[in-house]
Formats: structure tokens, sequence, C-alpha cells
């Protein structure tokens, strides 16, 4: 049980330190670029859907 708490702290540390580190030294996205990722997001879940599903069939 010692071992799950070092991990979670270490993830909500890392996680802490990249969000003050990407909210500093990010730079905003345009809204063009925000669209062409948007686009991309319903496909690639449908795909993942897909995939954990035939995972759970066949595995």
């Amino acid at each position: 049980m010692g071992t799950l708490f070092t991990i979670l702290a270490i993830l909500f540390v890392s996680l802490f330190i990249l969000v003050t580190l990407l909210e500093r030294f990010g730079k905003p996205m345009s809204r063009e670029d925000m669209s062409k990722i948007s686009r991309w997001i319903i496909p690639l879940m449908v795909i993942l859907l897909l995939v954990q599903g035939l995972r759970y069939m066949f595995g």
C-alpha cells in the first residue's frame, strides 16, 4: 500500500510542476490549430471504443 501512495504522490507532484510550467511558458493556441485538433477527437474516440471492445471480447 505504501508503494501505491508513493506512485500517486510522484504523479501529483509531476502534474503540478507540468501545469505550472505550461501556464508560464506555453503559448496559447490559435482557433485554426484548435479546429485542426478537435476534428480528430471523435474519430479517435470511436477507434478507441472499438479496440477496447475487441480486447474485451477476445482478451
